[in-house]
């Protein structure tokens, strides 16, 4: 578990950051707290996309540059294998309840703080 600031929200993190990880996702979950979300953290920059295959909460994701400004947000409907791709090269993709972003003015171009203190991709 990890924190990080969007715009001027502080959000506790799980960290997505091998590859069974990054696989499993928020999968097979029932709820996801109010404050809390799940950061993949991919080893290279590039345009990742995300599905939702066994995953039952509405969440949306938001994907980030390696600079930590957000690139776009999407809105992903539980148990769909639709993808949703990162507007260009993205290095980390936050998970979050569908809403989330909205309810607290986050948009793109918004910077994420606290990426810097991360592990490192595996």
């Amino acid at each position: 578990m990890a924190e990080i600031s969007v715009g001027a929200v502080a959000l506790a993190v799980e960290l997505a950051y091998d590859e069974s990880s990054r696989q499993l996702g928020l999968m097979h979950r029932e709820f996801l707290p109010a404050d809390r979300g799940m950061l993949f953290i991919f080893p290279l920059e590039r345009r990742h996309c995300m599905w939702m295959r066994n995953t039952w909460i509405p969440l949306s994701v938001a994907f980030v540059s390696s600079s930590g400004r957000v690139l776009n947000i999407a809105d992903m409907t539980p148990l769909s294998d639709a993808t949703h791709c990162a507007a260009a090269p993205a290095r980390y993709a936050l998970e979050v309840n569908q809403g989330w972003f909205d309810g607290h003015g986050i948009a793109p171009g918004q910077l994420i703080e606290g990426l810097e203190s991360l592990p490192v991709a595996r």
